[in-house]
């Protein structure tokens, strides 16, 4: 059975446009429909890095298991030359996170879904709310145009890129 997941993508390393460009094939062969994404976004650094990111949003529809889904993203992202083992927010040629896996709720070491700072970041919730925009958090119950109201202000502006 498939599902429809939704991907935070984020890159600030080498040719940012081509990472996403690269970054939504790479989805287009895991997903069982055509990918839809978001406006890609510009945005100010979490942590120590200095620059700034693109940011996108992709909603995929797979039946792969969101354990081996993550696994798939990790080997994407080395396979693109990030070091997996660098410090939480460092700079990074492309980031995959899973955001949400239709209504599932999943707490693992290795894996939380719906992912655990997605709330906090308008990065992913202004995309999010182009590609879903009637999105509901599956585990807390609350829609995503509220979590926006609540989410921290941070220095972010649409880009006009097509993709």
């Amino acid at each position: 059975m498939s599902h429809d997941v939704i991907v935070a993508l984020g890159t600030n390393e080498g040719d940012r446009y081509q990472n996403l460009v690269n970054a939504k094939k790479f989805l287009a062969g895991l997903s069982d429909s055509p990918v839809q994404v978001s406006s890609i976004y510009e945005s100010e650094p979490i942590g120590p890095s200095s620059t700034r990111y693109y940011n996108a949003v992709a909603q995929i529809t797979t039946d792969i298991k969101p354990e081996h889904l993550l696994q798939k993203f990790k080997e994407y992202e080395k396979s693109c030359g990030r070091d997996l083992e660098s410090p939480r927010w460092s700079s990074r040629i492309i980031d995959l996170d899973i955001i949400a896996y239709g209504e599932k709720i999943i707490d693992l070491p290795q894996l939380t879904i719906p992912h655990s700072e997605y709330s906090q970041r308008l990065f992913v919730l202004l995309p999010l709310l182009e590609v879903v925009p009637d999105w509901v958090d599956p585990k807390s119950g609350i829609s995503l145009k509220e979590i926006i109201t609540l989410a921290p202000d941070m220095d972010i502006k649409k880009m006009e890129l097509d993709w």
